[in-house]
C-alpha cells in the first residue's frame, strides 16, 4: 500500500523557475508516482492592484524593496492552512525562506518528512515584511551562510532533501540511512569475511558495512580499478567486509575532521572512533 503523499506548496514571484528542477531524477519519479505533490503559487495572483504589486519601499529607509505582507497572507489563506495560533505543526507547516533563517540541516529534513503539508514562502528583493514571519510562518530557514537572489533555490533544495527521506522514494531504502549526516547509530555490526569458495563479487556488501552516525560519507569508487595512475584502495576488493567497514569508517572520520570538524561534537562515536580521531589529530 502506497504511503500518503506529502504536499508541498511553494509561493513565489517566479513560478517559471520550477518548470525544471522537479522534472528529473529521484524527485521527478516520486512526483510521477504520486508519492510527492508539488503545487506552485504565483504571489502576484494574490494582489489587488492592476500592477500586481508585491513589494514596497522599507520603512526607515534603506536599499532595495520589501515583499508586502498582504499578498503572502492571502496566498496562504487561500490554501486552507490553519491560522498560526491554532495550527498543528505536526500536520502542516509554513516555512519562510530567507538568509536570516535557522540553518537547514538533515535533522530538520527528517522532521519535515513527518509533516503532511508544507508551504514555502520564497523571499525576494531586500526581504519580507517581518509580520509574515511573526504572524504567518512557523519557522524561518536558510540553506547556508551566503546570500542568494531568492528563496526559490532554497525551496527546491529542501523539497529534494525532504522527499528522498519518504518511504518508497529511493530505490534502496538504506541509501538515505548511510549517507552524510544520517543519524543512524555508528555501532558496528560484525560481519564475516567471504566464505571459502566464494569470490568477493559473489555476494553484495552487507547493509551494516558503515553507518554514518552523523558524519560525512566515506569516499566511493567504481570501475575501472585504475585510472590515470590512481588505483582503487585494495581493501575494497578484498572481500573482507569487516576490513571494508573499518576502512570506510576511518575515511568518514578523516573527511569529517578535515571538512566539517564541527559535526564531531554531536556525532555518534565509539571508543574506537575516538582513538582513530586522536591519532589523526596528532598526525599518526
Amino acid at each position: 500500500m502506497t504511503a500518503k503523499a506529502i504536499q508541498f506548496d511553494i509561493v513565489t514571484v517566479f513560478p517559471q523557475f520550477f518548470e525544471g528542477p522537479f522534472g528529473f531524477g529521484v524527485l521527478g519519479r516520486a512526483i510521477d508516482e504520486g508519492r510527492v505533490r508539488v503545487s506552485i503559487h504565483n504571489l502576484r495572483n494574490f494582489t489587488t492592484d492592476r500592477h500586481k504589486t508585491v513589494d514596497d519601499r522599507p520603512f526607515g529607509g534603506g536599499e532595495g524593496m520589501v515583499l508586502k505582507p498582504e499578498p503572502m497572507f492571502r496566498a496562504v489563506e487561500s490554501l486552507g492552512i490553519t491560522a498560526k495560533d491554532a495550527r498543528d505543526t505536526t500536520r502542516e507547516r509554513v516555512v519562510l525562506l530567507s538568509a536570516q533563517g535557522k540553518p537547514f540541516t538533515q535533522a530538520i529534513a527528517r522532521e519535515l518528512a513527518q509533516v503532511e503539508r508544507i508551504v514555502f514562502l520564497c523571499g525576494r528583493y531586500e526581504g519580507v515584511d517581518e509580520r509574515v514571519n511573526d504572524l504567518l510562518a512557523d519557522t524561518e530557514l536558510s540553506i547556508g551562510d551566503y546570500v542568494i537572489s531568492g528563496g526559490e533555490l532554497a525551496a527546491a533544495v529542501i523539497v529534494d532533501a525532504v522527499s528522498r527521506l519518504l518511504p518508497g522514494v529511493l530505490g534502496n531504502e538504506d541509501s538515505a540511512r548511510y549517507e552524510s549526516f544520517a543519524a543512524e547509530s555508528s555501532a558496528p555490526v560484525r560481519v564475516s569475511t567471504t566464505p571459502e569458495g566464494e569470490t568477493p563479487g559473489d555476494r553484495p556488501p552487507p547493509r551494516s558495512t558503515c553507518d554514518s552516525g552523523g558524519l560525512l560519507d566515506y569516499p566511493h569508487y567504481t570501475r575501472p580499478p585504475e585510472f590515470r595512475g590512481a588505483e582503487v584502495p585494495a581493501v575494497l576488493s578484498s572481500g573482507n567486509h569487516e576490513d571494508i567497514r573499518r576502512w570506510r569508517r576511518r575515511q568518514s572520520l578523516a573527511k569529517t575532521l578535515q571538512n566539517r570538524p564541527d559535526l564531531l561534537a554531536d556525532a555518534s562515536l565509539t571508543e574506537e572512533d575516538r582513538a582513530v580521531l586522536e591519532e589523526m589529530r596528532h598526525g599518526k
